[in-house]
């Protein structure tokens, strides 16, 4: 006789409130169980965005080279910005 061995594990998450009856929706939507959403959802957080990612480090790389380390900069960088451009069509 074969056995079978269950190779899927069943775990428990907690969500708040709001997060659950959105998740409930999508899925009855989507006419799928919630184990089926989150596997989905769970593989597309995995499988990164090869280009998004090669953006995020070429503009980490970047603000890194500028010395961008805060909001602030990023803001100081953008003003800065700005004001050479109108300085040069003036």
């Amino acid at each position: 006789m074969l056995s079978t061995m269950k190779t899927a594990k069943t775990i428990s998450i907690t969500l708040p409130p709001e997060l659950l009856l959105k998740a409930q929706e999508i899925a009855q939507r989507e006419h799928r169980t919630m184990s089926e959403l989150f596997r989905e959802a769970l593989r597309k957080y995995i499988k990164a965005d090869p280009e998004w990612e090669a953006l995020l480090r070429r503009t980490r790389n970047t603000g890194q080279s500028l010395g961008v380390t805060s909001e602030a900069d990023v803001e100081r960088l953008s003003d800065e910005f700005r004001q050479q451009r109108l300085g040069r069509t003036a």
